[in-house]
């Protein structure tokens, strides 16, 4: 396996974690020898990657006064980052604390242990933890703005999420890439179609990378194949080190399916069309260990009736999951917790899919509760396109609309009222995420169907975000990486909104370290 390529790795039906460990320890000639190289240009600090992560790195390391170049393979910037929803968990906040809300430390790691059953990397979720504010400063000293309540999403026991006054995940990025492209003068840069194709060594030390300018990312195609050969070649000096911040691999339908075979090759992911493992598996090929890559988490808020990310995800998780039930079409009734952790939830749509395709879940909502968290522009977009959410005006018309029996919906919600005034509900849903549904309508009603949407696998980081060499156990000298393309945090499933602020606190710290 010493000089084994993408497409020969693509072409092994058997492929795993295992497999690219065994790889990796015995695999560094692929990259390129520093020496004769003839470098065009020379940087302090290459970031690869333009979402919340990269420019967190790429702000942190320039306003230390280095010459930062941020690298971004697509035509647009941010990646997962800007269609994002915008929710930020950070525990003991000062908003928590006006609010009246008790959070903890240790009730958030508590959190993400259980959804990430039992084998997430807790030196890792200490870092997010104790960085946390921090990181929330830094975001506001950035000119990012939130709103003045937390959300609760699913998995969590308090409310501590902090969301954008856009509910997107545009918020975030905005304001940090007009920061960061206000150094244009300090000698910072961000450079689009600038694709990453592999690492320039210097013994084992990175030293630099090799780019395509001008490539032109092609979704029919392998984005790293040798069949798309688009582009200028390059070859970058960076004195200081190299920041991965290439995100996960939901849309590498080959890469993917490796991992989990279950996977169709034409279902939906939440994810931007470049969200490939591209970049993660030229780490691997430099020795970088590889951590849990074959579990990949399925958003349970999504819909089959829009694609990508959409509005769906905003809708529900803060919109009727919260104010209203899911239920199983077959029979009327309540399946599950709508705010237990995303693997429990995925789990039990999946169930029912399985035993009868095509009979997607629904939620809803009464609509003077569904979306009163959200802001106007985010519901008339998921109002307009005609498909996305259905209006009714009773519970008779879900029923007709949607193949429900009418009779068993109905008291399905009396049950779930009555659990309500009880202050219990029967699948456990936070006492403090209660409240009745209007039986009398009108609702807004939103189908359900579980889309890729997070890889937590990926390369073995430590406390200073230094990626480790499965050869030494030690850092690889240079290499730094944050966010999605690292694995271990999250465990077997990430908690909703602890991606921001992981890929925010590992941002900040490669900066700070590199």
């Amino acid at each position: 396996m010493k000089n084994l390529s993408r497409r020969e790795m693509l072409k092994m039906s058997m492929v795993g974690a295992s497999a690219l460990a065994l790889s990796a320890v015995n695999a560094n000639a692929s990259a390129v020898d520093a020496k004769g190289v003839k470098f065009d240009e020379e940087w302090d600090v290459i970031v690869i990657g333009s979402g919340f992560a990269g420019l967190a790195a790429a702000l942190t390391s320039a306003k230390k006064g280095n010459k930062v170049l941020i690298l971004e393979k697509m035509g647009r910037i941010g990646g997962n980052s800007v269609i994002n929803g915008g929710g930020m968990s950070v525990c003991a906040n000062p908003v928590q604390a006006k609010t009246g809300i008790k959070d903890s430390k240790e009730l958030f790691i508590a959190d993400c242990m259980k959804a990430g059953l039992g084998i997430n990397h807790p030196e890792l979720l200490n870092a997010i933890a104790d960085r946390g504010i921090d990181a929330l400063n830094f975001l506001i000293e950035n000119g990012v703005q939130f709103k003045e309540h937390c959300a609760h999403f699913g998995g969590h026991t308090v409310a501590r999420s902090m969301l954008t006054t856009n509910d997107s995940g545009s918020g975030y990025i905005q304001p940090m890439l007009e920061k960061f492209e206000a150094l244009k003068d300090s000698g910072c840069e961000l450079r689009r179609r600038a694709k990453f194709d592999d690492f320039v060594m210097e013994g084992d030390r990175v030293v630099g990378v090799v780019i395509r300018e001008e490539y032109k990312f092609d979704s029919k195609l392998y984005s790293d194949d040798l069949e798309n050969t688009s582009g200028t070649k390059k070859t970058l000096k960076a004195k200081k080190g190299v920041v991965l911040a290439s995100g996960g691999f939901s849309n590498d339908k080959a890469f993917r399916k490796l991992q989990d075979p279950r996977i169709p090759d034409d279902v939906d992911a939440t994810n931007h069309a470049g969200a490939t493992a591209g970049a993660l598996l030229k780490a691997f090929e430099i020795g970088a260990y590889p951590v849990q890559i074959d579990w990949i988490q399925f958003g349970p808020w999504a819909s089959p009736d829009e694609k990508g990310f959409g509005t769906g995800p905003i809708l529900t998780q803060q919109g009727t999951f919260k104010y209203g039930i899911a239920v199983d079409v077959r029979n009327g009734k309540r399946f599950m917790n709508e705010l237990a952790d995303r693997k429990t939830r995925a789990d039990a749509e999946f169930k029912i899919l399985r035993e009868a395709p095509g009979k997607y879940p629904i939620t809803f909502a009464d609509t003077k509760m569904a979306f009163k968290d959200l802001s106007e522009d985010v519901i008339q977009k998921g109002l307009a396109s005609g498909k996305l959410v259905g209006e009714c005006a009773n519970l008779d018309e879900i029923a007709s609309k949607y193949g429900v029996p009418a009779d068993a919906l109905k008291e399905t919600v009396k049950k779930y009222n009555e659990g309500v005034r009880a202050k219990k509900d029967e699948f456990g849903k936070q006492e403090s995420a209660l409240s009745e549904i209007n039986e009398a309508g009108p609702f807004y009603v939103i189908r359900l169907s579980p889309k890729p949407h997070h890889t937590m696998g990926g390369l073995k980081i430590n406390e200073k975000a230094e990626v480790i060499s499965a050869k030494t156990n030690k850092a690889i000298p240079g290499l730094y990486a944050a966010g999605e393309v690292t694995g271990g945090t999250h465990g077997a499933s990430r908690l909703g909104t602890v991606a921001i602020t992981d890929c925010i606190v590992f941002g900040m710290i490669a900066g700070e370290n590199i």
